[in-house]
């Protein structure tokens, strides 16, 4: 029989990130990506007299950046209101590009959709009066030229009436945007990055060391995939965009909590070697080990635009709140979780690329854990257990090649991870989980084989909610949860002891006292002592994009005994959110806010508590909102 580690050898932190959520707002799954919204199929060329548009620096990337901003000038001499600029990537963007699927058939003027656009009086209000105007966008190396194109007709009849001359990176292929995960063993980090070199023309490599000694070098796979590898439009048709090169290094028998340096590059056949910056990581700790450990998790968070251009009806509002957040944070987080809807590109490849240039800062300094959700992997007929259209057409191809996960199949994206006291265990709510499946065995397999004398704490991670929730969108269909989700899963988290399931898709956070079948099984839900009664569970979907309405009905969870019980929900009506770490005292544990935010109002402060001499280990959540403030522990 297993013994039972107690939980006070180390204080172990978990960050969950949180959205308000706002009375009227969207549900999980609502929004438009942008770029769906241009008719780009119906575009016609009309050159205009007179118009032009000018972008300047032509050359980008001179100091080593990649990514630089570029102000474009323009002039219409008949403005309006509905004139755009449009900026595509490669520069030549006309119908030479185009596929040809049917050579009786014209192919449109135009075929790909832009990278990125904004509206010609957006910055420059006396646009419709004058006729010119001009807007700061920042561009990103994606190893292809750029043009800038004003196009009037609005975005559902565009005119392509001028475009400029091209903008170009001094060196389009150049690594960029590396991103860590761990590997497959506790000792093993991995780094991915992006390249315009194919395996015909360099050779991939990892730099590496403990910092301030010998240095070694590590080669890394190469792999790419293609238009016809996309399930469906708009990703093979108007969103589709050359990946380029997707390296992965696995640098291996790491010491435990060193610190390490690395840089990427490729040694070109010609003899010459391109390098990409210098970045550093710290190593995991070995399973078990009595420290600090402070994980991150948050599902849907998406891509933003510095420069605020594809702002389309505030589709990401708050996507770089969040990763600047995190990017201030940093010293203070040793991994992150993303699970599932990662970019919301939705058939747009481009957006790919934005988004890991998005998190570069974190990703290149923490191992950035990923998991499916829907608008990575739903596609009819693709065999993904919902037949929908959120993920565009990609079918998953994108998320599974452009991040790596330890899964023994990357296409299934289910996978388990030791992490100094945490087991993780990540399934794909996009892939049937029902028992007798595959899936349903490795999460049996994972929970079960856990060595709880190393990993006392045990988490399940999945991106659509497999627990409990009180999102609308579940009660108007009668429910708290995915068909079939806790009912084919809770008796695994009961008998193997889950002590906290998390999910995304919701967009919002909510969090459950310990429940199994409906019933409370301790009192309270701000703070539990003691032994193992039931597995807690945890949305966490507000990574920031749009926030998700919670109805106010009862709640899903029944009372045993005493004061009713009912699914924690947050509702407020001010834009804060906050998250705290926990940190270790003589005597004493205290919370302190991780995110110090502005007019946050008095009653939401923060307590302090004075626990028992033997109560060390800790696990705890404090989130603050407008109207409430309330905290759960774990012994």
């Amino acid at each position: 029989m297993t013994q039972w580690l107690p939980r006070t050898a180390a204080t172990v932190a978990v960050y969950a990130l949180v959205a308000l959520i706002v009375a009227g707002a969207a549900a999980a799954g609502g929004g438009e990506q942008p770029l769906s919204r241009i008719a780009i199929h119906r575009a016609t060329i009309a050159p205009q007299p007179g118009a032009f548009v000018d972008a300047s620096p032509a050359l980008l990337g001179l100091q080593g950046n990649d990514r630089e901003w570029v102000t474009v000038t323009y002039s219409n001499p008949k403005p309006s209101k509905d004139d755009w600029i449009g900026v595509f990537s490669p520069a030549n963007f006309n119908d030479s590009i185009c596929p040809s699927e049917n050579q009786w058939v014209e192919p449109p003027l135009l075929c790909t959709a832009p990278i990125k656009f904004q509206f010609a009086n957006h910055t420059s209000r006396g646009y419709v009066n004058t006729g010119k105007g001009s807007l700061r966008l920042q561009m990103i190396n994606q190893r292809e030229d750029f043009s800038f194109a004003l196009f009037s007709g609005g975005i559902s009849n565009p005119k392509l009436i001028a475009h400029s001359k091209s903008v170009a990176f001094i060196n389009p292929k150049a690594p960029v945007y590396p991103r860590l995960a761990q590997g497959k063993s506790w000792n093993e980090m991995t780094v991915t990055w992006t390249s315009g070199y194919g395996t015909n023309e360099a050779t991939p490599f990892v730099r590496w060391g403990i910092k301030g000694q010998i240095q070694i070098l590590s080669p890394a796979g190469t792999l790419t995939f293609g238009r016809n590898t996309m399930c469906g439009p708009p990703a093979r048709t108007v969103g589709w965009r050359d990946p380029g090169f997707i390296h992965t290094s696995f640098l291996k028998d790491l010491w435990p909590n060193f610190l390490y340096t690395y840089q990427i590059g490729h040694r070109l056949f010609n003899g010459s070697v391109v390098r990409g910056h210098q970045y550093s990581f710290k190593a995991p700790p070995y399973p078990g080990e009595d420290s600090l450990q402070r994980v991150v998790i948050f599902g849907d968070m998406g891509k933003a635009e510095a420069d605020g251009s594809n702002e389309f009806n505030d589709f990401e509002p708050g996507s770089l709140n969040t990763t600047n957040q995190l990017i201030k944070d940093l010293k203070n987080i040793d991994m992150v979780f993303h699970i599932g809807d990662i970019t919301y590109a939705n058939g747009y490849l481009s957006q790919w690329d934005q988004f890991t240039a998005q998190v570069e800062p974190i990703a290149s300094t923490v191992p950035y854990m990923v998991g499916s959700g829907n608008h990575e992997r739903d596609w009819p007929g693709s065999g993904s257990f919902y037949r929908n259209l959120d993920s565009g057409g990609e079918c998953g191809v994108p998320s599974q090649n452009m991040f790596y996960v330890p899964a023994e199949n990357r296409e299934q994206f289910w996978y388990s991870m030791d992490y100094g006291m945490f087991r993780f265990c990540i399934a794909n709510t996009e892939l049937d989980w029902r028992p007798g499946t595959e899936q349903y065995r490795f999460i049996e397999h994972c929970l079960s084989s856990v060595d709880r004398q190393k990993q006392p704490w045990l988490i399940f991670l999945a991106h659509r909610v497999l627990g409990y929730s009180s999102a609308t969108f579940y009660a108007d269909e009668g429910t708290t949860e995915e068909p079939m989700g806790r009912e084919s899963l809770q008796s695994l988290w009961q008998k193997y002891k889950v002590d906290i399931a998390m999910y995304g898709h919701v967009h919002g956070y909510e969090r459950t006292c310990p429940v199994y079948e409906n019933v409370c099984v301790a009192k309270g839900s701000d703070r539990y002592t003691g032994a193992f009664t039931a597995t807690t569970h945890v949305v966490v979907g507000g990574g920031r994009r749009e926030p998700g309405r919670l109805h106010d009905g009862p709640g899903a969870v029944e009372p045993r005994a005493g004061p009713r019980l009912r699914l924690r929900q947050a509702d407020g009506v001010q834009p804060h959110d906050a998250a705290v770490r926990v940190h270790k005292e003589p005597g004493r544990q205290r919370a302190r806010p991780l995110h110090r935010l502005p007019r946050l109002p008095r009653r939401a402060g923060l307590r302090h508590r004075q626990l028992p001499e033997h109560h060390i280990g800790v696990l705890e959540f404090i989130h603050v909102y407008s109207i409430c403030c309330c905290s759960m522990n774990f012994d």
